[in-house]
């Protein structure tokens, strides 16, 4: 149960800690900055996998889970296992943003702010992005290991930079799932959920194309 409590806690404090700062800056009209939104998923992402990666893995994303599966460096009868408490890790943190701000009305709930396929294209690249890091800084060598961190989290904290004005760049669907389900906002929830999941999976694609050896357990 220990991988399964880490993952359930590592997305919780992602999903509390990035959504929270989105809230917070909501609700006082913008005294975060979106600057200071950025850093705090950068940072947080960074801190929980120096926290539970080598428990769980630290995957804390749906996305990034089913790509380790496909890269067959994951077992895929885990995969709902890890799914589920993902999900609920981040449904639990949302729960506990609305009994401390129920004057918010997002909740850090993704809503893109251009076209539905515009966000859609971004969203996938995104992750693309993202797990690309993630699969060759969690399979180089140990001292690519020991940056790991530092990497993930410096992507989450750029592209939530650039992007996040536009489509929040969720990359990852529990986190988009959970502050859907507590605001009610359902929109558009659905490419928040496929765009990363196809991301991440091109990602593993593209590193068996240039990397002869750690994409996959059969290269």
């Amino acid at each position: 149960m220990k991988k399964y409590i880490s993952e359930f806690m590592g997305t919780f404090a992602m999903v509390f800690c990035g959504t929270g700062a989105m809230t917070i800056n909501e609700i006082t009209g913008g005294e975060v900055t979106h600057v200071g939104i950025a850093i705090t998923w950068g940072l947080i992402v960074m801190a929980m996998i120096y926290a539970f990666a080598e428990i769980s893995g630290a995957h804390f994303n749906p996305a990034v889970t089913i790509a380790f599966a496909y890269a067959k460096k994951f077992s895929w009868k885990e995969v709902p296992k890890y799914i589920l408490v993902q999900v609920l890790g981040a449904i639990a943190a949302s729960i506990v943003l609305w009994i401390l701000f129920p004057n918010s009305e997002f909740f850090g709930a993704t809503i893109p702010s251009i076209d539905v396929w515009r966000a859609f294209i971004l969203e996938l690249l995104l992750t693309y992005f993202l797990m690309l890091v993630i699969i060759n800084v969690s399979t180089g060598s140990k001292e690519i290991g020991t940056m790991a961190g530092v990497a993930i989290g410096g992507v989450v904290l750029l592209e939530a930079m650039f992007a996040g004005p536009v489509t929040k760049a969720s990359m990852n669907p529990a986190r988009s799932i959970a502050p859907a389900l507590i605001s009610g906002h359902l929109e558009h929830l659905w490419l928040y959920i496929l765009a990363p999941i196809i991301g991440a999976v091109l990602a593993v694609v593209s590193c068996k194309l240039v990397k002869d050896t750690g994409c996959c357990d059969t290269c």
